[in-house]
Order: structure tokens, then C-alpha cells, then sequence
């Protein structure tokens, strides 16, 4: 490593990783497990950790079992099967300290964008308020979400009151006896709705479409199966049963209509009939589209809570018409007053799955090339963009396990790129045109058969393009089995 020196040289390191959530952790542990050390972090908040630090709405809770959704390196003493956010961050916390990656972290260095150096076979990243660095790898770990997205409502910037996205939670927020507006209907609403209804005086909920939902299987782990999961052994085991029972998820994804019914749709409509009792209000929450086609939600609360005397329901027929200084008109002219509007719409996990500009060879720009839909090889790779990688991207989101699963697969194939060029003594290695057309090709013939682009909605799972860019259209296995066959005819190494 080259650090600034008092003649302007510029810092240089073998290795930059974007990012310090769990895809900057795993690229970190993998590349000092193999020996290199000369990498740092960058994260631009002032605090390390990603989505589980960054996120502490009221009700945040992971959805997929805490065995699994878990660094492979990391075994920890969950306390129940779906974990809350404290548990979570105090998780990635204990990740830093037990892999020594806290030195390696550069907090508030926002990249405003990164660009290949022809001259010096390197990548420069350019950052808010600080001196470019240089690196002859990068690994994008971003995250596809971590950029919230709030609709542009007429009057929007007008409301006098209290309004911010779930991902920027004030800590100081009082909702004690407060007039309140959620706007959305998706994952985070259905874990705030039920942790705040108690506390507010009223409650708007603005559901552009329903989302099926399905009973969340959580359970208190006792003492004696905490202890066991301080077991490396029990603990693999376990994640092994967790990890299999979730991947027969995809033969009702993609393969049999019937089986997903049986034991998804099944228990969701069960669940909705049991759990809302109104009728109109039981068919406002009913979705049109098949179960699956969008992101399903796991929750044994959210129907209570919407049940409730004090909450109510806009749905897409009487929507925001405008957003005013006191609080929301709906469509039909209905006048909230309203203290506080929380804005639960979501992430440009799509078509911006990476905040900041990206140029290549050629001045060749990554959003020139992703112009009809974001695509690269293996989900990591993209031709003429030598030595980078990116972590979750296009076509690697899984909607049935863990994305650590998927995180950890991708380190697979990063881990073999960077070995292969160090160990050749070359310089750069990119996928060839060809590999990448070849892959994205099969990705997306694949996809034509799963429920996300049958099943009759339109999710954040597509891009504007109408192609679903989130996520990768079989088992998770295969995947990972692409991940580690490493095919050196289908890259150009120099």
C-alpha cells in the first residue's frame, strides 16, 4: 500500500471494497483468510455495518431463519429463530471484532464515482471530501437496498409535520398520541404498522396493492438449544435443515403452480380469512396477482393490526392525490391532519443497483451499458470493466433463502478471479463479451418459467425494462456451483 504522501501521491491498496454491510464483511473475511491484507472499507455513513445498523424502524426483524441469515464463518447464540434488529447489529458488531476488519474501515467516505486508469491498470475513486484512491480491484458492495426511494407527491415538500423513509428512522421520534400516515404496504410497513399502533392516536395506511402474507414461524430459542448453537457442528447442522427445507421453495417458484399453492398461497389465504373478518376489508387486502410474483411477507401481526379501530386503509382507489402542509388529500378528497408520514416505499434495487458512476475502459460507462437493463456475468462481472465486482448484483437477489447464501457463493467466484491474475502475474481480468451474453441469455430464458415474470404483478423485482433484474431464476445451489466452477475461457486475462 502507497499511502497520501506530502507530494500528492495518492493512497493505492491492492484491494477496495465499497461498502460494510454483510457483502463487504464476507469479501473482507474471504480475502484475509487467503492472505491479503492491503484492503480497506469505505463506507459512507459514520458508522460501520450496512442495512442492520442503518435500519431501526420500530418491529425490525430479518425474515429468513437467523441460523442461516448468518455469516457461514460467524456461528452465533441467536436468542430466537427470526431476530430483531438490535440482535442483528450487536451480530455484526461481534463479525468487526472477532476478523480485526474495524482498522481496515474508512467511515464517511461517500465515492462520488470510480474510473479505470488505462496508465496505472487501476481503478480511481474519487471521494466527497477527501483525496482519490486508488486500488487494482475493486468489490462493490453496496447493496441493492440501501438507496430508498420516495415517490415525488404533489406538495410533497410542502407538509409541515414529521416525514422521513424507514431507512432514516429519527432515534428521538415520539409517536406517543401522534397522528400518523404509512405510505406503502411492503416489508418494513408490515413490521412498523404493528410495533407503533398502540402508541399513535390514528393511523393511515396508503396501500398502492396488497402483498400476500404468510404466519411467521418464530420461536424463543430455550437455553439449552443456545448453548447448541455455540456447537460449530450442531450449528451447521442445523443451518444445513434450514437451508434445504427453504430451497424446495423453488419448485413452487418455478416449476409447479400447484405446489405453490399448496404451501404458500394455501396458508395465506387461511391466515387473511382467519385473521380479518370484515369483508371489504378482507378484499382490499387480497392481492391479484399469484403468490410469489412479489416479495411474500412473513408476519402473524400485520392483519391485527390493520383490524384495528384506530388504523385505516386507502387502498389504490382512493390514493394520495396531493400531500399538503397539514398532512395527505386522498383521492377522493378525504383531509388527513396528520403529525407524522413515514414513508415505506421501498429501494432502486433495480436499475440503481449501484449509487454512484462507474466508468470503464474507453470511458465507457456502466449505466450506458446497463441502458436496456443491468446484466453481468454471474451476477458480478461486466466486459470492459477489468477488476471489479459486484457483490449482489444483477440477477443474484434469491426470494426464498438466504442472500448471505448467495453473498458467500459470489466470494467463490471474486476469491478465483483475484488468485488467478496474482497468481499468473498479470493485471487485469474482465468476463469476454461473449461469456457475459452467453450467461445473462440463460438467465433470463430461465426466468421466463418462475412466478416473477408470470405470476401477473410488476415488482421491484423488474427494472423499467420489464426484465426481472433482482432475482436468480433457480436454486441457490446451482448457483453456487457456477460460482465455483471457475471457467478461465470465459474471461480475459492480461
Amino acid at each position: 500500500m502507497t499511502e497520501n504522501t506530502d507530494n500528492g501521491e495518492a493512497a493505492t491498496y491492492q484491494v477496495v471494497i465499497i461498502g460494510t454491510g454483510f457483502g463487504g464483511q464476507a469479501a473482507a473475511i474471504n480475502l484475509k483468510k487467503r492472505g491479503y491484507s492491503d484492503f480497506i472499507m469505505l463506507e459512507r455513513r459514520a458508522f460501520a455495518g450496512g442495512t442492520w445498523l442503518q435500519n431501526r424502524y420500530p418491529g425490525a426483524a430479518v425474515d429468513v431463519q437467523s441460523p442461516l441469515y448468518s455469516l457461514s464463518a460467524m456461528p452465533y447464540k441467536w436468542s430466537q429463530m427470526f431476530v430483531t434488529q438490535p440482535e442483528l447489529a450487536q451480530y455484526t458488531q461481534q463479525v468487526f471484532n472477532t476478523f480485526n476488519l474495524t482498522p481496515h474501515v474508512r467511515l464517511e467516505h461517500e465515492v462520488v464515482n470510480s474510473q479505470w486508469d488505462e496508465a496505472r491498470q487501476q481503478w480511481r475513486i474519487n471521494i466527497i471530501g477527501s483525496d482519490p484512491i486508488y486500488a487494482k480491484y475493486i468489490i462493490n458492495a453496496t447493496g441493492p437496498l440501501s438507496m430508498p426511494v420516495i415517490p415525488d407527491f404533489a406538495g410533497k415538500d410542502s407538509f409541515k409535520g414529521v416525514s422521513f423513509h424507514t431507512n432514516n428512522w429519527p432515534d428521538d421520534l415520539d409517536l406517543n398520541d401522534k397522528r400518523v400516515a404509512i405510505i406503502g404496504s411492503g416489508a418494513s410497513a408490515a413490521q412498523v404498522l404493528p410495533a407503533i399502533v398502540d402508541t399513535v392516536k390514528s393511523l393511515a395506511v396508503f396501500q398502492r396493492s396488497p402483498h400476500w402474507i404468510i404466519p411467521r414461524p418464530d420461536f424463543a430459542f430455550p437455553t439449552w438449544m443456545q448453548k447448541l448453537l455455540g456447537v460449530k457442528w450442531f450449528y451447521n447442522v442445523l443451518r444445513s435443515a434450514i437451508y434445504w427445507g427453504l430451497e424446495t421453495r423453488v419448485i413452487g417458484f418455478k416449476y409447479s403452480l400447484t405446489i405453490l399453492n399448496l404451501f404458500a398461497g394455501g396458508p395465506a389465504k387461511r391466515q387473511l380469512n382467519k385473521q380479518v373478518s370484515d369483508p371489504v376489508l378482507r378484499k382490499a387486502l387480497t392481492p391479484d396477482f399469484t403468490i410469489g410474483c412479489k416479495r411474500i411477507i412473513l408476519s402473524n401481526t400485520y392483519y391485527p393490526a390493520i383490524c384495528r379501530e384506530k388504523v385505516s386503509l386507502f387502498d389504490k382507489n382512493n390514493g394520495i392525490k396531493s400531500i399538503t402542509e397539514n398532512g395527505i388529500i386522498s383521492a377522493n378528497g378525504t383531509e388527513l391532519d396528520l403529525d407524522i408520514i413515514i414513508y415505506s416505499t421501498g429501494y432502486d434495487a433495480t436499475d440503481g443497483l449501484i449509487s454512484y458512476p462507474v466508468i470503464g475502459k474507453n470511458n465507457t460507462t456502466l449505466a450506458s451499458v446497463w441502458t436496456d437493463f443491468p446484466r453481468a456475468y454471474l451476477g458480478t462481472s461486466v466486459p470492459n470493466f477489468p477488476n471489479y465486482f459486484i457483490v449482489t448484483g444483477p440477477n443474484t437477489g434469491i426470494g426464498h433463502t438466504s442472500a448471505i447464501f448467495v453473498i458467500e457463493a459470489q466470494m467463490h467466484y471474486i476469491m478465483q478471479a483475484i488468485e488467478t491474475v496474482e497468481t499468473e502475474q498479470k493485471q487485469t481480468i474482465e468476463p469476454s463479451v461473449q461469456a457475459e451474453s452467453t450467461y445473462t441469455d440463460m438467465v433470463h430464458h430461465e426466468m421466463e418459467r418462475t412466478v416473477w415474470q408470470t405470476g401477473g404483478c410488476n415488482s421491484w423485482y423488474k427494472s423499467e425494462s420489464g426484465k426481472v433484474i433482482a432475482m436468480f431464476p433457480g436454486f441457490s445451489f446451482v448457483f453456487k456451483r457456477m460460482c465455483q466452477r471457475f471457467k478461465r475461457q470465459d474471461h480475459i486475462i492480461k
